[in-house]
Protein backbone atom coordinates (compact mmCIF):
# COMPACT_ATOMS: atom_id res chain seq x y z
CA UNK A 1 0.00 0.00 0.00
CA UNK A 2 1.35 3.34 -0.57
CA UNK A 3 1.94 6.30 1.60
CA UNK A 4 -1.05 7.95 3.04
CA UNK A 5 -0.84 11.31 2.43
CA UNK A 6 -3.13 14.03 3.78
CA UNK A 7 -4.73 14.14 -0.25
CA UNK A 8 -4.74 10.24 -0.19
CA UNK A 9 -6.89 10.58 3.45
CA UNK A 10 -9.18 12.64 2.49
CA UNK A 11 -10.39 10.90 -0.60
CA UNK A 12 -10.52 7.89 1.58
CA UNK A 13 -12.36 9.31 3.96
CA UNK A 14 -14.73 10.99 1.51
CA UNK A 15 -15.90 7.48 0.25
CA UNK A 16 -15.98 5.52 3.52
CA UNK A 17 -19.54 3.71 3.21
CA UNK A 18 -19.33 3.61 7.65
CA UNK A 19 -17.16 5.53 10.63
CA UNK A 20 -15.73 2.06 11.25
CA UNK A 21 -13.98 2.01 7.40
CA UNK A 22 -13.09 5.84 7.97
CA UNK A 23 -11.36 4.77 11.47
CA UNK A 24 -9.40 2.31 9.81
CA UNK A 25 -8.21 5.19 7.12
CA UNK A 26 -7.71 7.09 9.85
CA UNK A 27 -4.86 4.65 11.99
CA UNK A 28 -3.59 3.89 8.60
CA UNK A 29 -2.34 7.14 8.08
CA UNK A 30 -1.46 6.90 11.72
CA UNK A 31 0.75 4.01 11.28
CA UNK A 32 3.12 5.86 8.80
CA UNK A 33 3.44 8.57 11.30
CA UNK A 34 4.15 5.92 14.71
CA UNK A 35 3.61 2.37 14.01
CA UNK A 36 3.66 2.24 17.59
CA UNK A 37 0.68 4.47 18.68
CA UNK A 38 -2.72 3.21 19.35
CA UNK A 39 -6.11 4.95 18.50
CA UNK A 40 -9.32 4.79 19.71
CA UNK A 41 -13.13 6.74 19.08
CA UNK A 42 -15.40 6.71 21.72
CA UNK A 43 -18.46 7.34 21.65
CA UNK A 44 -20.33 9.93 24.38
CA UNK A 45 -24.10 10.29 25.20
CA UNK A 46 -24.38 13.46 26.12
CA UNK A 47 -27.99 12.70 28.15
CA UNK A 48 -26.44 10.44 30.48
CA UNK A 49 -23.24 11.81 30.44
CA UNK A 50 -21.36 8.36 29.57
CA UNK A 51 -18.48 7.82 27.33
CA UNK A 52 -20.21 4.50 25.90
CA UNK A 53 -18.60 2.40 23.15
CA UNK A 54 -14.94 2.54 22.25
CA UNK A 55 -13.84 1.96 18.57
CA UNK A 56 -10.38 0.39 17.88
CA UNK A 57 -9.44 -0.08 14.34
CA UNK A 58 -7.52 -3.57 14.81
CA UNK A 59 -5.70 -4.32 11.13
CA UNK A 60 -8.70 -3.87 8.68
CA UNK A 61 -11.49 -4.17 11.09
CA UNK A 62 -12.57 -2.41 13.97
CA UNK A 63 -13.21 -4.05 17.75
CA UNK A 64 -16.00 -2.41 19.67
CA UNK A 65 -15.81 -2.40 22.83
CA UNK A 66 -18.50 -1.25 26.34
CA UNK A 67 -17.01 0.80 28.41
CA UNK A 68 -19.41 3.08 30.11
CA UNK A 69 -17.85 5.30 32.07
CA UNK A 70 -18.58 8.88 33.20
CA UNK A 71 -16.65 11.63 31.68
CA UNK A 72 -16.39 12.99 35.16
CA UNK A 73 -13.66 10.65 36.10
CA UNK A 74 -11.21 12.86 34.13
CA UNK A 75 -9.23 15.84 35.95
CA UNK A 76 -11.73 18.66 35.50
CA UNK A 77 -9.63 20.73 33.96
CA UNK A 78 -8.66 18.14 31.03
CA UNK A 79 -12.56 17.56 30.97
CA UNK A 80 -13.37 21.28 30.48
CA UNK A 81 -10.66 21.29 27.67
CA UNK A 82 -12.16 18.25 25.88
CA UNK A 83 -15.31 19.38 26.09
CA UNK A 84 -14.59 22.50 24.37
CA UNK A 85 -12.87 20.10 21.37
CA UNK A 86 -11.05 21.35 18.20
CA UNK A 87 -7.57 20.41 19.84
CA UNK A 88 -5.53 17.47 21.74
CA UNK A 89 -5.69 18.09 25.00
CA UNK A 90 -2.65 16.53 26.84
CA UNK A 91 -2.47 14.07 30.68
CA UNK A 92 1.52 14.30 30.91
CA UNK A 93 2.99 12.63 33.61
CA UNK A 94 -1.02 11.06 34.33
CA UNK A 95 -0.92 9.99 30.63
CA UNK A 96 -0.70 6.00 31.98
CA UNK A 97 -3.20 6.08 34.65
CA UNK A 98 -5.79 7.81 32.40
CA UNK A 99 -5.00 5.31 29.78
CA UNK A 100 -6.42 2.40 31.29
CA UNK A 101 -9.94 4.18 31.48
CA UNK A 102 -9.95 4.46 28.14
CA UNK A 103 -9.19 0.64 27.84
CA UNK A 104 -5.58 1.03 25.95
CA UNK A 105 -3.08 -1.31 26.06
CA UNK A 106 -0.46 -0.06 28.47
CA UNK A 107 3.38 0.16 27.10
CA UNK A 108 6.63 -1.06 28.42
CA UNK A 109 8.01 2.26 29.07
CA UNK A 110 5.78 5.70 30.18
CA UNK A 111 3.68 6.94 27.12
CA UNK A 112 1.75 10.08 26.40
CA UNK A 113 -1.83 10.31 26.60
CA UNK A 114 -4.12 13.02 24.12
CA UNK A 115 -7.70 13.10 23.79
CA UNK A 116 -9.41 15.36 21.61
CA UNK A 117 -13.15 15.84 22.06
CA UNK A 118 -15.72 16.54 18.60
CA UNK A 119 -18.84 18.24 18.92
CA UNK A 120 -21.92 18.25 17.11
CA UNK A 121 -24.85 20.30 17.11
CA UNK A 122 -23.24 22.26 20.02
CA UNK A 123 -22.77 19.25 22.07
CA UNK A 124 -19.89 16.69 22.96
CA UNK A 125 -20.51 13.83 20.62
CA UNK A 126 -17.07 11.78 20.85
CA UNK A 127 -13.47 12.04 21.70
CA UNK A 128 -10.90 10.74 20.02
CA UNK A 129 -8.07 8.65 22.04
CA UNK A 130 -4.08 8.96 21.17
CA UNK A 131 -1.64 6.69 23.11
CA UNK A 132 2.01 7.30 22.36
CA UNK A 133 5.21 6.15 24.16
CA UNK A 134 7.58 9.30 25.10
CA UNK A 135 10.53 10.07 22.77
CA UNK A 136 13.60 11.77 23.62
CA UNK A 137 13.59 13.69 20.28
CA UNK A 138 11.56 15.37 17.73
CA UNK A 139 7.86 16.18 17.69
CA UNK A 140 5.51 14.46 19.32
CA UNK A 141 3.12 12.02 17.15
CA UNK A 142 -0.27 14.17 18.16
CA UNK A 143 1.10 17.45 16.50
CA UNK A 144 1.97 15.56 13.27
CA UNK A 145 -1.34 13.94 13.41
CA UNK A 146 -3.37 16.84 13.94
CA UNK A 147 -4.08 17.55 10.44
CA UNK A 148 -5.39 14.21 9.29
CA UNK A 149 -7.37 14.07 12.32
CA UNK A 150 -9.08 17.25 11.72
CA UNK A 151 -9.78 15.61 8.37
CA UNK A 152 -11.16 12.66 10.29
CA UNK A 153 -13.79 14.98 12.46
CA UNK A 154 -15.04 16.56 9.19
CA UNK A 155 -16.58 13.32 7.76
CA UNK A 156 -17.08 11.89 11.16
CA UNK A 157 -19.02 14.97 11.37
CA UNK A 158 -20.73 14.21 8.18
CA UNK A 159 -21.45 10.69 8.85
CA UNK A 160 -23.69 12.49 12.08
CA UNK A 161 -25.34 14.53 9.90
CA UNK A 162 -25.90 12.22 7.45
CA UNK A 163 -27.62 9.77 10.06
CA UNK A 164 -29.32 13.39 11.76
CA UNK A 165 -30.75 13.44 7.89
CA UNK A 166 -31.98 10.41 7.57
CA UNK A 167 -33.82 10.22 11.33
CA UNK A 168 -35.67 13.56 9.89
CA UNK A 169 -36.83 11.98 6.62
CA UNK A 170 -38.12 9.12 8.36
CA UNK A 171 -39.81 11.20 10.71
CA UNK A 172 -41.42 13.40 8.00
CA UNK A 173 -42.69 10.17 6.03
CA UNK A 174 -44.22 8.81 9.05
CA UNK A 175 -46.11 12.56 9.60
CA UNK A 176 -47.17 12.44 5.48
CA UNK A 177 -48.53 8.61 5.81
CA UNK A 178 -50.50 9.49 9.35
CA UNK A 179 -52.33 12.47 6.88
CA UNK A 180 -52.66 10.21 3.75
CA UNK A 181 -53.88 7.57 6.28
CA UNK A 182 -56.33 9.91 7.58
CA UNK A 183 -57.35 11.50 4.29
CA UNK A 184 -57.91 7.85 3.13
CA UNK A 185 -60.20 6.80 6.26
CA UNK A 186 -62.41 10.02 5.83
CA UNK A 187 -62.50 9.81 1.97
CA UNK A 188 -63.68 5.99 2.46
CA UNK A 189 -66.45 7.40 4.98
CA UNK A 190 -67.62 10.43 3.05
CA UNK A 191 -67.76 7.95 -0.33
CA UNK A 192 -70.03 5.14 2.02
CA UNK A 193 -72.16 8.23 3.09
CA UNK A 194 -72.48 9.22 -0.29
CA UNK A 195 -73.72 5.72 -1.54
CA UNK A 196 -76.11 5.38 0.96
CA UNK A 197 -77.64 9.02 0.26
CA UNK A 198 -77.52 8.12 -3.32
CA UNK A 199 -79.55 5.33 -2.71
CA UNK A 200 -81.82 6.88 -0.39
CA UNK A 201 -82.46 9.65 -2.58
CA UNK A 202 -83.42 7.55 -5.10
CA UNK A 203 -86.41 6.77 -2.87
CA UNK A 204 -87.06 9.64 -1.45
CA UNK A 205 -86.02 12.84 -3.61
CA UNK A 206 -85.95 14.98 -0.42
CA UNK A 207 -82.34 13.62 0.31
CA UNK A 208 -80.86 15.60 -2.41
CA UNK A 209 -79.56 17.83 -0.21
CA UNK A 210 -77.89 15.67 2.15
CA UNK A 211 -76.21 14.10 -1.38
CA UNK A 212 -74.90 17.72 -1.89
CA UNK A 213 -73.83 18.60 1.64
CA UNK A 214 -71.67 14.95 1.76
CA UNK A 215 -70.09 15.92 -1.97
CA UNK A 216 -69.01 19.39 -0.09
CA UNK A 217 -67.56 18.07 3.36
CA UNK A 218 -65.47 14.98 0.53
CA UNK A 219 -64.31 18.36 -1.50
CA UNK A 220 -63.23 20.11 1.82
CA UNK A 221 -61.36 16.76 2.84
CA UNK A 222 -59.67 16.18 -0.30
CA UNK A 223 -58.42 19.91 -0.02
CA UNK A 224 -57.49 19.00 3.59
CA UNK A 225 -55.13 16.66 2.81
CA UNK A 226 -53.38 18.68 -0.17
CA UNK A 227 -52.53 20.96 2.36
CA UNK A 228 -51.01 18.73 4.44
CA UNK A 229 -48.72 17.65 2.18
CA UNK A 230 -47.54 20.88 0.56
CA UNK A 231 -46.78 21.67 4.46
CA UNK A 232 -44.62 17.88 4.80
CA UNK A 233 -42.81 19.27 1.31
CA UNK A 234 -42.42 22.73 2.69
CA UNK A 235 -40.73 20.88 5.82
CA UNK A 236 -38.57 18.44 3.86
CA UNK A 237 -37.00 21.39 1.84
CA UNK A 238 -36.41 23.09 4.64
CA UNK A 239 -34.73 20.12 6.50
CA UNK A 240 -32.61 19.69 3.13
CA UNK A 241 -31.53 23.60 3.20
CA UNK A 242 -30.60 23.41 6.57
CA UNK A 243 -27.88 20.14 6.16
CA UNK A 244 -26.51 21.97 3.38
CA UNK A 245 -25.75 25.15 5.34
CA UNK A 246 -24.46 23.36 8.09
CA UNK A 247 -21.54 21.08 5.99
CA UNK A 248 -20.50 24.24 4.34
CA UNK A 249 -20.22 26.26 7.56
CA UNK A 250 -18.22 23.24 9.22
CA UNK A 251 -16.06 22.92 6.00
CA UNK A 252 -15.52 26.77 6.84
CA UNK A 253 -14.56 26.02 10.05
CA UNK A 254 -11.93 23.30 9.25
CA UNK A 255 -10.33 25.67 7.11
CA UNK A 256 -10.10 28.67 9.59
CA UNK A 257 -8.74 25.96 11.40
CA UNK A 258 -6.03 25.11 9.66
CA UNK A 259 -5.02 28.39 8.89
CA UNK A 260 -5.21 28.82 12.46
CA UNK A 261 -3.09 26.02 13.19
CA UNK A 262 -0.46 27.16 10.38
CA UNK A 263 -0.07 30.58 11.86
CA UNK A 264 0.55 29.43 15.29
CA UNK A 265 3.14 26.93 13.95
CA UNK A 266 5.06 29.56 12.27
CA UNK A 267 4.89 31.95 15.26
CA UNK A 268 6.86 28.88 17.33
CA UNK A 269 9.28 28.72 14.54
CA UNK A 270 9.98 32.48 14.94
CA UNK A 271 10.21 31.80 18.59
CA UNK A 272 13.07 28.95 18.53
CA UNK A 273 14.78 30.71 15.75
CA UNK A 274 15.27 34.00 17.98
CA UNK A 275 15.44 31.84 20.86
CA UNK A 276 18.39 29.83 19.19
CA UNK A 277 19.76 33.52 17.77
CA UNK A 278 19.90 34.40 21.83
CA UNK A 279 21.11 31.20 22.83
CA UNK A 280 24.46 31.14 20.80
CA UNK A 281 27.23 33.43 18.63
CA UNK A 282 29.06 30.50 16.85
CA UNK A 283 28.49 30.88 13.60
CA UNK A 284 28.58 26.91 12.83
CA UNK A 285 25.94 26.04 15.38
CA UNK A 286 24.06 28.80 14.37
CA UNK A 287 23.81 28.03 11.02
CA UNK A 288 23.08 24.32 11.09
CA UNK A 289 20.12 25.63 13.69
CA UNK A 290 18.55 27.91 11.47
CA UNK A 291 18.61 24.75 8.85
CA UNK A 292 17.28 22.08 11.06
CA UNK A 293 14.28 24.53 12.23
CA UNK A 294 13.24 25.28 8.64
CA UNK A 295 13.96 22.32 7.04
CA UNK A 296 11.71 20.16 9.94
CA UNK A 297 9.13 22.46 9.44
CA UNK A 298 9.23 22.07 5.90
CA UNK A 299 9.17 18.24 6.10
CA UNK A 300 12.45 18.64 3.64
CA UNK A 301 14.50 15.30 3.75
CA UNK A 302 16.95 17.09 1.87
CA UNK A 303 17.69 21.09 2.17
CA UNK A 304 20.74 23.38 1.94
CA UNK A 305 21.21 26.93 2.84
CA UNK A 306 23.69 28.91 0.35
CA UNK A 307 25.87 32.13 1.66
CA UNK A 308 27.23 34.73 -0.31
CA UNK A 309 30.63 34.64 -0.91
CA UNK A 310 32.87 37.64 0.15
CA UNK A 311 33.61 37.99 -3.68
CA UNK A 312 29.31 38.93 -4.26
CA UNK A 313 29.57 36.93 -7.52
CA UNK A 314 29.29 33.29 -5.97
CA UNK A 315 27.20 31.61 -3.44
CA UNK A 316 29.02 28.99 -1.06
CA UNK A 317 27.34 25.96 0.82
CA UNK A 318 27.71 26.46 4.09
CA UNK A 319 25.25 24.14 5.82
CA UNK A 320 22.96 20.54 4.24
CA UNK A 321 20.98 17.78 5.18
CA UNK A 322 20.63 15.18 3.13
CA UNK A 323 22.66 16.12 0.04
CA UNK A 324 24.78 13.64 -2.21
CA UNK A 325 28.77 12.66 -0.96
CA UNK A 326 30.08 14.51 -3.90
CA UNK A 327 28.88 18.05 -3.00
CA UNK A 328 31.29 19.07 -0.35
CA UNK A 329 30.53 22.43 2.52
CA UNK A 330 31.85 25.34 0.74
CA UNK A 331 31.09 24.41 -2.78
CA UNK A 332 30.58 27.53 -4.78
CA UNK A 333 27.83 28.13 -7.23
CA UNK A 334 28.01 31.36 -9.16
CA UNK A 335 25.23 33.61 -9.67
CA UNK A 336 23.42 33.34 -12.33
CA UNK A 337 24.66 29.65 -12.47
CA UNK A 338 22.10 26.58 -11.40
CA UNK A 339 19.05 26.87 -9.60
CA UNK A 340 20.62 28.73 -6.25
CA UNK A 341 22.27 30.75 -8.44
CA UNK A 342 19.54 32.12 -10.75
CA UNK A 343 17.74 32.58 -8.13
CA UNK A 344 20.52 34.93 -6.16
CA UNK A 345 20.27 36.66 -9.58
CA UNK A 346 16.47 37.33 -10.45
CA UNK A 347 15.64 37.49 -6.00
CA UNK A 348 12.44 35.45 -6.74
CA UNK A 349 11.52 32.68 -5.57
CA UNK A 350 11.43 28.92 -7.34
CA UNK A 351 8.31 26.88 -7.25
CA UNK A 352 8.86 23.30 -9.01
CA UNK A 353 6.30 21.12 -8.67
CA UNK A 354 6.92 18.28 -11.38
CA UNK A 355 10.74 16.41 -11.43
CA UNK A 356 10.20 16.94 -15.37
CA UNK A 357 10.58 20.97 -15.01
CA UNK A 358 13.78 20.26 -12.46
CA UNK A 359 16.08 17.63 -14.83
CA UNK A 360 17.11 20.69 -16.77
CA UNK A 361 18.28 22.69 -14.20
CA UNK A 362 20.09 20.64 -12.08
CA UNK A 363 19.75 21.55 -7.89
CA UNK A 364 23.69 21.64 -6.64
CA UNK A 365 25.01 18.91 -9.27
CA UNK A 366 22.31 16.41 -8.20
CA UNK A 367 19.43 15.48 -10.50
CA UNK A 368 18.20 12.92 -9.01
CA UNK A 369 15.31 13.82 -7.47
CA UNK A 370 13.28 11.33 -5.22
CA UNK A 371 9.93 13.48 -5.16
CA UNK A 372 8.83 16.09 -8.20
CA UNK A 373 9.22 19.16 -6.22
CA UNK A 374 11.65 21.95 -4.62
CA UNK A 375 11.44 24.95 -3.58
CA UNK A 376 14.36 27.56 -3.84
CA UNK A 377 13.87 31.32 -1.87
CA UNK A 378 16.47 33.91 -1.80
CA UNK A 379 17.60 35.66 1.27
CA UNK A 380 17.47 39.50 0.90
CA UNK A 381 17.74 42.10 3.96
CA UNK A 382 17.72 45.55 2.87
CA UNK A 383 17.86 44.84 -0.48
CA UNK A 384 21.17 43.21 0.00
CA UNK A 385 21.58 39.28 -0.93
CA UNK A 386 22.14 37.11 1.83
CA UNK A 387 21.88 34.05 0.64
CA UNK A 388 19.37 31.15 -0.99
CA UNK A 389 17.38 28.37 0.53
CA UNK A 390 16.39 25.40 -0.80
CA UNK A 391 14.16 22.43 0.04
CA UNK A 392 12.91 19.12 -1.68
CA UNK A 393 12.08 15.68 -0.88
CA UNK A 394 9.61 16.53 0.90
CA UNK A 395 8.71 13.49 3.72
CA UNK A 396 6.25 10.96 2.68
CA UNK A 397 6.03 11.92 -1.55
CA UNK A 398 4.59 15.20 -0.84
CA UNK A 399 4.14 18.04 -3.29
CA UNK A 400 5.10 21.83 -2.21
CA UNK A 401 2.71 24.39 -3.17
CA UNK A 402 2.20 28.38 -3.18
CA UNK A 403 1.25 28.47 0.65
CA UNK A 404 4.39 27.03 1.41
CA UNK A 405 6.34 29.52 -0.40
CA UNK A 406 4.87 32.21 1.64
CA UNK A 407 5.41 30.00 4.80
CA UNK A 408 8.94 29.85 3.63
CA UNK A 409 9.04 33.70 2.97
CA UNK A 410 8.17 34.87 6.68
CA UNK A 411 11.06 32.34 7.88
CA UNK A 412 13.62 33.68 5.21
CA UNK A 413 12.86 37.13 6.36
CA UNK A 414 13.68 36.38 10.16
CA UNK A 415 16.82 34.20 8.46
CA UNK A 416 17.92 36.99 6.49
CA UNK A 417 18.10 39.06 9.35
CA UNK A 418 20.02 37.20 12.26
CA UNK A 419 22.29 35.83 9.26
CA UNK A 420 22.97 39.85 8.35
CA UNK A 421 23.14 40.81 12.29
CA UNK A 422 25.67 38.03 13.01
CA UNK A 423 27.81 38.50 9.97
CA UNK A 424 27.30 34.51 9.40
CA UNK A 425 28.59 34.82 5.81
CA UNK A 426 31.50 36.50 6.69
CA UNK A 427 32.02 34.62 10.06
CA UNK A 428 31.69 31.19 8.58
CA UNK A 429 33.35 31.60 5.28
CA UNK A 430 36.62 31.55 7.44
CA UNK A 431 36.20 27.94 9.08
CA UNK A 432 35.29 26.36 5.80
CA UNK A 433 37.41 25.25 2.78
CA UNK A 434 35.71 27.44 0.08
CA UNK A 435 36.99 25.99 -3.56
Amino acid sequence: MPPRTLASLAHALSVAPTVEAALVSLAEALAELDRFAQLALVHYDPRRQLLKERLQPAGDSVKTTSIDTALDHLPNKERLQISAANQFVDFGDTSDEFAQLFHMTPFQEAGWLAVRGIRFEGHLSAVLVLYETRKIFGTRTSDRFAPSVALFELAYLRFLEHEARGEAVRTLEDVTQRVHGEYERKLAALEQKLLRASGEMAAVPAERGRVVAVERELAQATEEARRARSRADAVEATVTAAVEQLEKAHIELHRRNEALRQKTRTLYLIDRVLTLDSSTDEPRQLVDGLLSLVGDDMHAQRCSLMLRAPDGNSLYLAAARGLAPNVPEGYRVAIGEGVAGRVAQAREPLLVRDVSEARTHPLLRDQYFTTGSFISFPLVYHDELVGVLNLTNRALHGVYVDEDVERVRLLGLVIALIASQARLPERLVETLSVR
